[in-house]
């Protein structure tokens, strides 16, 4: 079965960064678009960023992380990323990977908290 577990997240100060990671399983990984997600405390999960199986690998970033986020994705250990650098305090939630559009079941997530 399809299977997703994301790790990587941690306790960091603004301004710092850190490098997501979301192994896959069950499926061929090559062959499908992935995004990341994140969910805030009482808010609705939100896309955050995602790439393309083709072209390789087109890239889109939601306006709030564009230029601070870098998706990418390894194809030969079926393993997509997710580095976050200049990490500000309402990047703060529970971040997860999915399929583009959020089809398969959702993983565990990992807990990204920026605070001072």
């Amino acid at each position: 079965q399809v299977q997703f577990v994301e790790s990587g997240g941690g306790s960091v100060k603004p301004g710092g960064s850190l490098r997501l990671s979301c192994v896959t399983s069950g499926f061929t990984f090559g062959d499908y678009s992935l995004e990341w997600y994140r969910q805030a405390p009482g808010k609705e999960r939100e896309l955050v960023a995602g790439i393309t199986w083709y072209n390789g690998g087109i890239r889109e970033y939601a306006a709030s992380v564009k230029g601070r986020f870098t998706i990418s994705r390894d194809n030969g250990k079926n393993t997509l990323y997710l580095q976050m650098d200049n990490l500000k305090p309402e990047d703060t939630a529970v971040y997860y990977c999915n399929h583009r559009g959020g089809d398969a079941p959702w993983g565990q997530g990992t807990q990204v908290t920026v605070s001072s």
